[in-house]
């Protein structure tokens, strides 16, 4: 079930909010460093996370599925944001660069045909990346947080769904590795918390951050059809209409 934009906005303002914002943003941007003359656009609620390219970017755009319901983005500029179906995204075939899932994937009702049409919309050598839920983690079992809905994977399911789907991993970043606790003296902690999970790679972080690349030439598996044999018939003379006459 798919979280209400108000309530994904209104969590994006809070604390803890603003803490995880700021982490997922740097593994966010640890992947796509440069975007210079690159159309990028973002699926499901990336707009936090959107502006960190907006200014470099040749395009931005904000795709918000229609269960979600839809905000003005930017709030100050004219609106870079469409209320869509998450199955068929209004743009042609390989029309941008970069692709970022946010809040998407583990709400889909079908995931499979959003990785797909994220494909159809991708031009050759793209990139997708998408923030998922950690399902070993802490995020993933409150629902106090945007994190605690929908369905959560783990690395292995994240890598099976891509690669059903035509696409293929080539990095990750885990975040999150704070509790999603939202007292104050708890979040002037979280940066002790970031660096020594990440320093020693601990399996609970609350978030993963997958790049994928789009495969343009993918494997289509044949099917040999079973062939009925048919006896070979020789060729017999009958006799001709004027020859059975008495």
């Amino acid at each position: 079930m798919s979280l209400d934009v108000v309530d994904l906005r209104n969590f994006y303002t809070q604390r803890l909010g603003v803490v995880a914002r700021r982490f997922i943003g740097r593994g966010i941007r640890a992947r796509f460093n440069d975007a210079r003359g690159m159309s990028v656009l973002g699926v499901g609620y990336a707009t936090p996370y959107l502006g960190l390219f907006r200014e470099e970017a040749e395009r931005c755009l904000a795709f918000m599925p229609a269960a979600q319901g839809v905000m003005k983005w930017p709030s100050q500029r004219p609106s870079l944001a469409a209320l869509v179906d998450e199955l068929d995204l209004p743009l042609p075939d390989s029309s941008v660069d970069r692709v970022l899932l946010v809040h998407a994937l583990e709400m889909a009702h079908d995931p499979i045909a959003l990785l797909r049409e994220t494909w159809r919309v991708l031009a050759a050598g793209g990139k997708l990346l998408a923030v998922v839920p950690n399902r070993r983690g802490l995020w993933a079992r409150m629902d106090t947080t945007p994190f605690g809905h929908g369905r959560p994977y783990s690395r292995s399911q994240i890598t099976h769904l891509l690669r059903d789907t035509w696409f293929q991993p080539v990095g990750w970043n885990e975040v999150l590795y704070v509790p999603p606790i939202g007292r104050g003296w708890f979040l002037r902690s979280a940066v002790a918390w970031e660096r020594a999970g990440s320093t020693i790679s601990a399996p609970f972080a609350g978030v993963h951050i997958v790049e994928a690349t789009k495969q343009v030439y993918r494997a289509i598996p044949a099917r040999r059809e079973r062939r009925r044999l048919v006896p070979v018939l020789e060729p017999a003379l009958a006799p001709s209409p004027r020859d059975m006459q008495p």
